[in-house]
């Protein structure tokens, strides 16, 4: 994309230099607009991350059960969550806009959430 390091002979003049700066400014116009365009595109990937392990059944087993919020800039994204018993595991999948779900969230799944806004 852009070379920086490469090798260029030594100016002779101030042609030369002001060729140069040109160049300069011309490349540095290029990176400030990729900068931009990263910077949009960013906000909509995974950004905050939280975790909670759980015991859903008191009487067996240990924390082996999770909630996990991924969300992205704007607090956007989704919950996973997984319960493990003696009879199975089961996994369910919750979107969340702005920290909220059009579901019920279980505690476990609302403090995820808040430890991913937190991480930032």
């Amino acid at each position: 994309m852009f070379n920086f390091l490469k090798k260029e002979k030594e100016p002779k003049n101030l042609k030369e230099i002001l060729s140069q700066f040109k160049e300069l400014k011309e490349d540095l116009t290029n990176i400030s607009q990729e900068l931009e365009k990263i910077k949009k595109e960013n906000t909509f990937s995974v950004q905050k991350v939280g975790i909670v392990r759980f015991n859903p059944f008191k009487e067996t087993g240990g924390n082996q059960s999770f909630s996990i919020a991924l969300l992205d800039a704007r607090n956007n994204g989704v919950t996973i969550s997984s319960l493990y018993g003696r009879e199975g595991n089961r996994v369910f999948a919750k979107p969340i806009k702005n920290s909220l779900s059009t579901y019920t969230l279980s505690k476990e799944e609302e403090r995820a959430i808040i430890k991913a806004k937190n991480k930032l």
